[in-house]
C-alpha cells in the first residue's frame, strides 16, 4: 500500500473511530484516571476539567428541552445555552429563551443550575422569610415563586436550579409562561 493510501486508511479509520465514540464524558474521566495513575497530575485534572465541562454543556442542553412552547399568539426565538466552566463563580449551566407577540410584549425565560452561588443563594429563597425580602410570595403549581413589582419571576426548584421569568409583557403572561415550564422534570435533573 501507498503512503498516501495509508494516510487516507488511517484516516477514514480515525473518523469511524471518533464518530463511534459512546460518550466524551467517560472517555475523559477514562484518561484522567489513567493520567492519575501514570502520576501525570496535570493532564488528569485537565481531563477531569473537560469532563466537567462537557457535563455543563449537557445540561444546559437538557434545561433547553424544558423551556416551553410559545403560548398561543406568541412565538419564540431559538433556545440558547450557556456553559461555563468551575473557573468562573463555581460554573454555571444555563438555557434560555426569548417570547415574544405581534404588540412588542416580550417575555425572556432563563434556566440555570451548577452554579455555587445558586447553592448559596438556592436556601434564601427556600426560606418564605427571607424571599419575601425580595418580592411577593406566589405559588406556581407547586412550586414557590418570588414576584417583583414588574411581575417578573424567580423560582428556585431543589436548590439546584435558579428560573428566572421577565420581560414586558404583564405578569399573568409572565405567570401562564411559568406554569408551562415543567419543574418535576426540571427537579430530577
Amino acid at each position: 500500500m501507498t503512503r498516501p493510501l495509508l494516510l487516507a486508511a488511517a484516516l477514514v479509520v480515525a473518523i469511524a473511530t471518533g464518530q463511534a465514540r459512546a460518550d466524551d464524558i467517560l472517555d475523559a474521566i477514562d484518561q484522567s484516571r489513567k493520567a492519575y495513575q501514570a502520576g501525570d497530575l496535570a493532564t488528569a485534572k485537565q481531563s477531569l476539567d473537560l469532563a466537567s465541562q462537557l457535563i455543563a454543556q449537557k445540561n444546559a442542553e437538557s434545561f433547553a428541552t424544558l423551556l416551553p412552547e410559545p403560548l398561543a399568539g406568541w412565538k419564540a426565538d431559538k433556545a440558547q445555552t450557556n456553559a461555563v466552566g468551575t473557573a468562573v463563580f463555581g460554573g454555571v449551566s444555563a438555557a434560555s429563551r426569548t417570547y415574544s407577540n405581534d404588540k412588542g410584549d416580550t417575555v425572556d425565560i432563563s434556566i440555570s443550575g451548577d452554579s455555587a452561588l445558586l447553592m448559596q443563594f438556592g436556601p434564601v429563597l427556600s426560606n418564605p422569610a427571607m424571599a419575601g425580602a425580595l418580592g411577593k410570595l406566589i405559588r406556581i403549581g407547586d412550586q414557590r415563586a418570588v414576584q417583583n413589582q414588574d411581575g417578573d419571576l424567580m423560582m428556585v426548584v431543589g436548590n439546584k436550579v435558579l428560573i428566572n421569568v421577565q420581560g414586558s409583557a404583564d405578569a399573568a403572561t409572565k405567570i401562564a409562561y411559568a406554569k408551562a415550564i415543567d419543574v418535576a422534570k426540571l427537579g430530577k435533573l
